[in-house]
């Protein structure tokens, strides 16, 4: 029958679980009625309702546009349809202050639990139990709906792995495995918790400022209209609207080590929070991303820290004695001041505690299991690009779902090597020649170290890691 699947939930969630490399599944959701969401059909749904679009320049300057730099506006889906369209009425409307040749739009991390709190039916037309995750629909899924040339900066999240089916236009995913974290410059600033930003602007990238990004390893595909990207765990992507309307739903899949992730970004927060907020306020950039309400007070974090090292032994414990985890764990966390967007949107799997063990960026994942994975017409590999090809920014690697390979030429796989040194300096040999005095020492004005210069360095995620293995060290004695 056409309801057949290639994969059975059983298999496809030992995919999903198991795979450390990016995949798009084929013809999995062909009858998910969520595949008929496309703009104007949810213009009717929501019947007037507001949304808040984020706004950017379509320009592509050598900085990315984070969050902080761009505007705000609410307004319905039908007045973004209008706009988008170029429509006379959007003159007087929310949209009036920004052309559509010049401006992208985008409703990103729109939570469907919210948008459809009093529609809940509209949750079961998206049925993650095909992937092997019974009672997961739409109620744990996020909305994303943008305008060509919409995108969110690169990134990489700190839990969980992202499943995301494409509904209606295409997207572009430039993709970075784990290993190329140094050479991505990663930074907290602008702070959100689970996500780690790049300095970088992968489309556009500044080789004077960040020259290792020539050592990165990109995975480029285009995702189209009904089919499903993994993105696996710690993997870095930025991705870019490439037609006129796009619409996207995802799910985040809680794992295993999300448990001593959590212990990690506790710290982080204390960290950031405590240094940022104790900067003179005339001279404090913006540094808390939108998407974060506030800057959480030291007792507050001291407190979500406390809960995330004990939640990681409770599920240590669990484990030991061959007991699935308690979900009560995550919903416990997900209950204190400084949960986020993902954090709501991701639920402990009460099955999956014991799913993965491994540390940052370096899955425990044998070559042998990945022959045993069906790659195929209905699993795809997303494959390294050549070196050459992956330093000069965005060659799109175009895909109507039968051409999604792209021959690995020497892709370069590198562990985790990151200093101070590396995330201060403009390049290797040290101070550029224009930043020098005649004396041949360091221009002061040029040189002088900022918060976020120290910031970098404390938060790096390497340097977490290890933190995070002495403080739970610590709590184990």
């Amino acid at each position: 029958g056409e309801d057949v699947k290639p994969f059975t939930p059983e298999k496809t969630k030992e995919i999903v679980m198991s795979l450390q490399q990016p995949a798009v599944f084929c013809n999995m959701v062909g009858d998910w009625p969520a595949l008929h969401w496309n703009a104007k059909y949810l213009s009717a749904v929501l019947d007037g309702k507001t949304i808040q679009f984020r706004l950017g320049l379509k320009t592509v300057g050598l900085v990315p546009q984070f969050e902080t730099r761009c505007s705000y506006v609410k307004a319905t889906l039908e007045e973004f349809l209008a706009w988008s369209c170029g429509q006379p009425s959007c003159l007087s409307g929310p949209f009036s202050c920004y052309e559509y040749s010049k401006y992208w739009a985008y409703a990103d991390y729109k939570y469907i639990a919210r948008i459809f709190e009093d529609k809940p039916e509209f949750f079961q037309d998206i049925r993650w139990s095909d992937f092997g995750f019974p009672g997961r629909s739409g109620k744990e899924s996020t909305l994303w709906i943008g305008s060509e040339g919409a995108n969110t900066p690169c990134h990489l999240d700190s839990y969980g792995c992202n499943l995301v089916l494409q509904v209606q236009g295409r997207k572009r995913w430039h993709l970075f495995p784990p290993g190329d974290t140094s050479f991505l410059y990663p930074t907290r600033i602008p702070y959100e918790e689970s996500s780690v930003f790049s300095k970088v602007n992968i489309t556009n990238p500044d080789l004077k400022r960040f020259p290792k990004f020539r050592n990165t390893t990109a995975h480029v595909v285009t995702l189209s209209p009904g089919q499903v990207l993994l993105v696996p765990r710690h993997w870095w992507h930025y991705v870019e609207s490439i037609d006129p309307i796009t619409i996207s739903i995802n799910s985040w899949i809680e794992l295993d080590a999300d448990h001593e992730a959590r212990v990690e970004e506790a710290i982080t927060r204390m960290l950031v929070c405590a240094i940022k907020s104790a900067e003179n306020p005339s001279d404090r950039d913006p540094w808390l991303n939108p998407t974060e309400v506030e800057a959480t007070s030291h007792e507050i974090n001291l407190q979500y820290l406390n809960k995330a090292v004990s939640a990681y032994f409770k599920c240590q414990k669990a484990s030991e004695s061959e007991q699935p985890c308690s979900s009560s764990s995550g919903a416990e966390q997900r209950t204190t001041a400084s949960c986020k967007r993902k954090k709501r949107a991701v639920g402990c799997e009460p099955e999956g505690c014991r799913l993965l063990t491994h540390e940052f960026g370096f899955p425990t994942f044998k070559a042998e299991n990945l022959q045993k994975i069906p790659f195929g017409p209905h699993l795809i590999q997303v494959l390294p690009r050549s070196q050459e090809t992956s330093s000069i920014g965005a060659v799109a690697v175009e895909s109507d779902g039968r051409d999604l390979l792209h021959e690995n030429e020497g892709g370069h796989f590198g562990k985790l090597h990151c200093t101070r040194k590396q995330l201060v300096m403009s390049n290797d040999c040290g101070t550029p020649a224009h930043q020098m005095d005649s004396d041949g020492s360091p221009n002061a004005s040029q040189t002088a170290l900022s918060t976020n210069d120290l910031l970098d360095c404390l938060v790096n995620p390497h340097v977490i890691n290890l933190v995070a293995q002495l403080l739970l060290e610590r709590t184990r004695v």
